[in-house]
């Protein structure tokens, strides 16, 4: 297989005729300008170049470009959950920038000690230390340093497909070929196992109808030969194709790293702070990790932040320097957060989030059933996957479909993300109405309904 074909696996490329297509496409001459002088300027790298567009401003569920087209943003990098220019935010930052931007090591800020007490008492005091850092992949730095010093076992376990950061230890303990090509051994001891298959639309489930612990089975097998194990890295939802295990799957991988003496962490960088309809997405599970990991959304969508939620037994290794970052205890990140937690509470965002997750769920089924190539749907709250195939018996991709899908969205106004090569990743602002749903969901339906009428041109 080419890098090219991994490419198509991984998600939407850059690389391709329909971006390039697009690139052509774009008349107006203040953004040509722009998108050449980005060109020039910064490394090439994939998945991220060339641009699609230039962001002029955002405000709500929208960001809108330079020559004044709007785009509803379903992707947003996981940061829009509670929707761009959000006023309430804003003033809180600027008011803690009036007063205290910077904090230098050493010292610490009442934001940030306010922050810190505020994640443990929403995980209900079982998680009970915190560091922070400036942004997710960071603080996955830090959770294997802690479980590496907790347990003195050097092995990772990550899922095939994962993906925990970009930096060389968190590419390592990921599964994504595109973040590894070419770049030679990786952090030693990092072991993978396949994720669980979700193609029938899994959901917390008390029992196991869908065998998916047979999966847990398999982990247990590799802790047992691999040994040295120290712990298990899992997106408690995989948030690109939204993989939603059984409470018995859950309730099996907790046993087994207690077992074992593995820790389990669970990374909710992306789908932290409510996407799923709970603050955190392992209230849904029935377990607890011993390790939270947020970022994201926890800025509120304006400063990098990330942090680290521990149980007290991992409070052990004062001895090293675990983050030691120049923005660790940020006021400006700690008041975007303390703010978006305010914000959430007083407008009951997660009662929003599960009516809203509701109609979305009808809605995407409902296409399900009028349109063939919708191979499956699944998700929770507003985090949702719909895939896209040439045949459901079979569950072949439908790469070409699926990114022409996309470009037809963006040319509507439709901002979404494809991975996985044919899974159309659906993520809106928490903060979404009905009539903005509604109208994402129609530029969708106009779009699949196109590309099917291609598709029949082909044949």
């Amino acid at each position: 297989m080419t890098d090219r074909n991994y490419l198509q696996t991984e998600g939407d490329i850059n690389l391709s005729h329909a971006r390039k297509r697009w690139a052509e496409g774009i008349a107006d001459d203040e953004t040509t300008a722009a998108l050449n002088r980005d060109s020039t300027s910064f490394m090439h790298q994939a998945l991220s170049t060339p641009c699609l567009d230039v962001v002029g401003s955002s405000d709500g569920v929208y960001i809108q470009n330079l020559a004044g087209k709007q785009y509803m943003d379903f992707h947003g990098n996981n940061v829009h959950q509670l929707g761009y220019h959000n006023t309430y935010i804003l003033e809180r930052v600027k008011a803690q920038l009036d007063t205290l931007a910077f904090c230098p090591r050493r010292f610490t800020n009442m934001p940030a000690i306010e922050l810190a007490e505020r994640l443990v008492s929403l995980t209900n005091d079982s998680l009970t230390r915190v560091l922070f850092a400036p942004g997710g992949t960071s603080a996955i730095g830090i959770a294997l340093k802690i479980a590496r010093f907790y347990t003195g076992k050097q092995k990772t376990i990550g899922m095939y497909d994962s993906f925990h950061g970009a930096s060389m230890d968190s590419i390592s303990l990921g599964g994504e070929y595109v973040f590894q090509q070419g770049l030679g051994p990786l952090m030693p001891g990092s072991v993978h196992i396949p994720p669980v298959d979700t193609y029938r639309g899994m959901w917390y489930k008390e029992d196991s109808v869908y065998g998916d612990t047979a999966y847990a089975d398999y982990l247990e097998y590799v802790i047992q030969k691999e040994g040295d194990v120290g712990v298990l890295v899992m997106e408690t939802i995989r948030s690109t194709v939204v993989h939603v295990h059984s409470k018995a799957y859950w309730k099996r991988v907790r046993q087994i790293c207690d077992k074992y003496d593995v820790l389990l962490v669970l990374d909710e960088i992306p789908i932290g702070m409510g996407r799923t309809g709970k603050m955190f997405a392992y209230e849904h599970t029935g377990i607890e990790p011993d390790i939270l990991v947020l970022g994201k959304g926890l800025g509120a969508g304006i400063m990098p932040m990330a942090a680290v939620v521990c149980k007290e037994k991992l409070h052990v290794a004062s001895s090293i320097s675990l983050g030691h970052f120049t923005h660790e205890k940020s006021p400006l990140g700690a008041a975007s957060a303390l703010a978006a937690f305010d914000f959430m509470e007083q407008r009951d965002v997660l009662g929003h989030v599960n009516e809203m997750g509701i109609y979305f769920q009808e809605r995407l089924l409902a296409l399900k059933d009028k349109y063939q190539i919708i191979g499956d749907v699944r998700g929770v709250g507003l985090l949702w996957a719909m895939e896209v195939v040439r045949d459901r018996e079979t569950r072949e991709k439908d790469t070409m479909a699926a990114e022409r899908m996309m470009y037809l969205c963006l040319e509507r106004g439709l901002s979404l993300k494809v991975s996985d090569g044919s899974t159309l990743s659906l993520y809106p602002p928490l903060i979404i109405s009905k009539q903005e749903l509604d109208i994402a969901l129609g530029i969708l339906e106009r779009s699949l309904i196109d590309v099917m009428g291609d598709n029949i041109s082909a044949r």
